[in-house]
């Protein structure tokens, strides 16, 4: 049965992800793959992933390295137990360039070096603490938008990710950010809080990292994916290794269309979508965009949950 791999971002990672992924891991596939990581940081990732500090994981240029290393981890005991190759794949901001490793259009250690790069030039982008990013829950697109606009006077404050119907993530500069929530509430927002980065992600801010990772791509290898790979910028399939690099690029300071990417795999045929990575935040978000009955959203957490996949991915078809 057709399914995809979705690919979670930033925001995913815990100290002791993918311990629960362990006891299926007979051949040391994500140790080994962490170490595989490692010999590229220059340090143990997975050290670092297993013990902590929280501060250190969390930190944008330990953390995107360390969530691509558990995404192509999950993704190669996947393979190793007898799973299915998707026929799409897709990612979350971050999870964008595990999306491509998957899809074989780039090779694991230069996205581990390009990732780490990626989070240096965002984390360089603005000095600590000038800005934000915020959630904005139980309110409409166009309604965050109007509290946006209303809140820059002069400064900037964008919606960055269109996460799923009535959750918006905006980012910009601190104060406007701030405003922009007050903006949200007064025009029924249920919820509207800071979240806890410093990096206004996806925003128009980002615009001098992009132009530094555009740079480093230019130096990287990307070939056509040998899978059917959906970008999140504008939630349309790519294989062109030039319009690759551009979306890349371009990622980095335009919103994360996860809405209309969900559709647009959906819309595939795929009958499930896999959360290929720590956590579940993509699989909750999947099933509020997609309420199909007979679409299934999972997430690669543990043993139990690999089992589940593996059944349903393989299973045959009715007639």
């Amino acid at each position: 049965m057709a399914f995809g791999f979705v690919f979670p971002g930033q925001g995913s990672q815990s100290v002791g992800m993918l311990s629960g992924l362990a006891s299926a891991d007979d051949r040391g596939l994500i140790r080994e793959s962490f170490a595989e990581a490692s010999s590229v940081l220059g340090y143990d990732l997975w050290r670092l992933v297993a013990e902590g500090p929280p501060e250190r994981l969390n930190a944008t240029e330990s953390t995107q390295p360390a969530m691509l290393a558990a995404g192509i981890a999950t993704l190669r005991l996947w393979r190793e137990r007898g799973g299915p190759e998707p026929s799409v794949v897709a990612g979350h901001s971050l999870g964008e360039f595990s999306a491509l490793v998957a899809a074989e259009a780039l090779d694991f250690a230069a996205a581990i070096d390009l990732v780490r790069f990626r989070g240096q030039v965002m984390q360089e982008a603005m000095p600590a603490g000038t800005g934000a990013m915020a959630a904005i829950l139980g309110l409409g697109e166009p309604e965050v938008l109007e509290a946006c606009r209303e809140a820059a006077q002069g400064a900037v404050v964008e919606a960055v990710n269109f996460n799923a119907p009535g959750q918006v993530v905006i980012a910009g500069e601190r104060g406007a950010v701030e405003r922009a929530l007050e903006a949200a509430k007064a025009r029924g927002a249920k919820r509207a809080v800071i979240l806890p980065v410093s990096v206004p992600s996806h925003s128009s801010l980002m615009g001098p990292a992009a132009e530094r990772l555009g740079e480093k791509l230019a130096t990287v290898e990307l070939r056509a994916p040998r899978v059917r790979f959906i970008s999140a910028v504008d939630a349309e399939p790519h294989d062109d290794p030039q319009t690759l690099r551009a979306l890349l690029v371009r990622q980095l300071s335009s919103p994360v269309r996860w809405t209309d990417t969900v559709r647009r795999l959906s819309a595939l045929g795929v009958a499930q979508l896999i959360e290929c990575g720590p956590g579940k935040v993509l699989t909750a978000l999947n099933r509020r965009i997609d309420r199909r009955p007979d679409l299934e959203c999972l997430a690669l957490e543990d043993a139990a949950s690999l089992e589940t996949a593996l059944s349903a991915t393989t299973q045959p078809q009715a007639q």
